[in-house]
């Protein structure tokens, strides 16, 4: 039998597997096929992977999938800190294979999906915190409370991200996960405003939870 943390780990390397192969895969696709899935097909697509790895996962990892939202949990206490650098790795292992994947199906892809702004890095900077402060105020509260608030979890989460994909995907990217704009880069080596992505959903996580502790602790 495999012990359970293990088990854990091996659900948010396929989840973030998935994540990454259908998300940057449908950037990937768009592109190859002369915009085929169009944007918006793009971001219903990073909406929908998310929604199905939560109900496929969410019972045994939490479906993370993210390094900046195991790090709010971490610091909310809701997951435990001598979990969290386990998880960070599985979560990256998970999207590095995910791009070699999409690397070996579409070599003359020159991008794999990376996430590069369109316009300053401050700009997108700013973005993707906000974008990642309001995904993570959606985690919080749709994990918190009722039992029901739980069995729709995956839909309010895989809704935020394709909403937020949909209207910012074209000035930032719409990353909001640090793992979800590491691997495409290292892949393809396109490695400039990667800072950005690594930096800023940390930051936008860091930002719900006192916004989050306000609204809903007591």
């Amino acid at each position: 039998m495999t012990p359970p943390f293990l088990r854990k780990l091996l659900a948010e390397f396929l989840g973030t597997y998935a994540l990454i192969f259908a998300g940057t895969g449908a950037v990937v696709i768009d592109q190859v096929s002369g915009g085929a899935l169009t944007h918006l097909g793009v971001g219903l697509t990073w909406g929908l992977i998310v929604m199905v790895m939560i109900y496929t996962f969410g019972d045994v990892s939490g479906a993370h999938m993210n390094p900046a939202v195991s790090i709010g949990f971490t610091v909310t206490g809701r997951f435990p800190l001598k979990e969290l650098l386990p998880y960070i790795i599985v979560q990256v292992a998970g999207a590095i294979s995910a791009s070699i994947t999409l690397r070996l199906l579409f070599p003359q892809n020159q991008l794999l999906g990376a996430t590069l702004p369109d316009g300053s890095e401050m700009q997108s900077f700013v973005l993707e915190a906000i974008l990642t402060a309001i995904l993570m105020m959606v985690i919080l509260n749709v994990s918190h409370g009722a039992k029901e608030k739980g069995i729709t979890a995956g839909i309010a989460v895989g809704a935020t991200i394709g909403l937020e994909a949909i209207f910012a995907g074209p000035i930032c990217g719409a990353s909001m996960n640090p793992a979800r704009s590491l691997a495409p880069a290292l892949v393809s080596g396109h490695l400039e405003h990667l800072w950005v992505y690594l930096t800023a959903p940390v930051v936008g996580a860091l930002i719900a939870l006192p916004l989050f502790s306000v609204i809903r602790e007591r």
